[in-house]
């Protein structure tokens, strides 16, 4: 850094000569000044993400990826608006869990539990638990199988193993601050498909036409795989994960009491929050049109229509993108499941331990919040139990994806009644335009969740 105080002492004890080279010296440093001004835009745009940007990468898991890639291989560019359509409803989704979480200093299912029957929230966050651990076991496959594709010399057990542990031990022995952190830069590896994307040889402009023009075939699988995408974009566990890290960035500040949490929002406060939040929402629907735009551009292109799983996939896209894209597409499950799966784990925990009124909060030790560490251990251990024996990961995804279906409209209807009460948000309560996609994003919702559990038996 400049200082200024020395540079006038030099000034006033130097010769002539020394004079002009000093004022060199100064006329260097101003520049210095002025070309990291975008890098200090930049450093603080990026100090004001945090819950929203991990929110957001957490919903493009393995999982969620496999999802993107069956979109691109069986039906090429033609589902791409799918990527700009859900985005403004994550957002507004997310964006009413976020405030919600900083208005009333409390999680999701602590208002709910408030307002309205413990017997509904406890079935609820019941059925959550089983969805999210079936997701866990699905995505600890994926991030195993995804690993062998570039260390095969290890057993797919190890690898489950290993990532639950990991997983585990960085939300049970970390500091919630460290913890943070780590989440943060774990977002990069989405970046992955967007090398993948740039490797292929990609229609750009028929790309971008589908993007914007809606295209549709009303066929049944093609139904069930919109649904599935919404379901995968907009998963009640974001809206559990959103509302309690926003309280858990309050405590971190110092606000320990649900009072001092009230009283304590400023309009910076929610206005960087938007930022966090909707950046976080495209940075996941950007990633998701990279898979889909890979995808058609390769497997669909080939003739390969099928896609399983997300290691399915790089395995399919490496003879016509490469080991180049082959390895980024392997690199991004391995690291979209180390950010998703402690997520899903701790989702969980939220809604549960809120639900029964138990101590919960990733900045507690072990020793002082058992029952919320308790719970995410317990999927952890499902979720390895599950690969061990073997379960088709596919079954487990549709299981989920029906528990998904039933949950997320009932906790959507919450959302929306709670953030537009005004005794709860008071002047923080949801505008009559937030208000109204609310209440369509619910609609949505529960049409693609009824839609999807009739699809399986029909």
């Amino acid at each position: 850094m400049f200082n200024s105080k020395k540079a006038t002492e030099e000034i006033f004890e130097a010769p002539a000569e020394a004079l002009e080279k000093t004022i060199e010296e100064i006329e260097k440093e101003e520049k210095k000044i002025i070309n990291k001004k975008p890098f200090k835009l930049a450093e603080e745009y990026f100090n004001t993400l945090g819950p929203g940007l991990t929110t957001g990468a957490a919903d493009d898991d393995p999982s969620g990826i496999a999802t993107y890639s069956q979109t691109g291989a069986q039906y090429g560019f033609q589902l791409l608006w799918l990527s700009l359509f859900t985005f403004p409803l994550m957002a507004i989704v997310q964006e009413m869990c976020a405030r919600i979480g900083i208005v009333t200093g409390q999680g999701l299912a602590s208002n709910i539990r408030r307002s309205y029957s413990r017997k509904i929230l406890q079935f609820i966050t019941i059925l959550l638990f089983c969805a999210n651990t079936l997701n866990i076991a699905a995505d600890l496959g994926a991030m195993s199988a995804g690993t062998r594709l570039l260390l095969p010399h290890f057993s797919f057990e190890f690898f489950v193993i290993l990532f639950a542990v990991v997983s585990l031990s960085l939300q049970i022995f970390t500091t919630y601050a460290r913890y943070a952190k780590i989440l943060k830069y774990l977002t990069l590896a989405l970046f992955s498909y967007v090398f993948t994307a740039f490797a292929v040889n990609m229609d750009w402009g028929a790309a971008f036409t589908h993007t914007i023009i809606p295209s549709l075939t009303f066929s049944k699988d093609q139904i069930f795989l919109l649904c599935a995408i919404l379901g995968t974009t907009i998963s009640p566990y974001l809206f559990f994960w959103q509302t309690s890290q926003e309280v858990e960035e309050k405590i971190l500040k110092g606000e320990s009491t649900i009072s001092e949490r009230q009283n304590d929002v400023t309009p910076k406060e929610l206005k960087d929050m938007r930022t966090d939040v909707w950046s976080g929402m495209f940075f996941s629907n950007l990633i998701m049109f990279f898979i889909v735009a890979a995808c058609a551009a390769t497997l669909n292109a080939h003739g390969i229509t099928n896609i399983a799983t997300a290691s399915d996939a790089a395995l399919a896209i490496r003879p016509f993108g490469g080991e180049f894209t082959y390895f980024f597409f392997a690199l991004g499950i391995i690291g979209t499941g180390l950010l998703a799966v402690p997520i899903l784990a701790g989702s969980t925990a939220y809604a549960i331990s809120e639900s029964f009124g138990w101590k919960q909060g990733l900045y507690y030790k072990l020793k002082q919040a058992r029952a919320f560490y308790g719970v995410i251990i317990v999927s952890m251990a499902i979720g390895i139990i599950a690969n061990l024996i073997h379960l088709d990961p596919i079954k487990m995804l549709i299981y989920s994806a029906v528990a998904n279906g039933l949950v997320a409209p009932v906790i959507l209807f919450f959302i929306t009644k709670i953030s537009s009460d005004e005794h709860v948000m008071g002047d923080k309560k949801n505008n009559s335009v937030i208000k109204f996609f609310g209440w369509f994003i619910t609609g949505i919702m529960t049409i693609a969740g009824i839609a999807a559990i009739a699809s399986m038996f029909f």
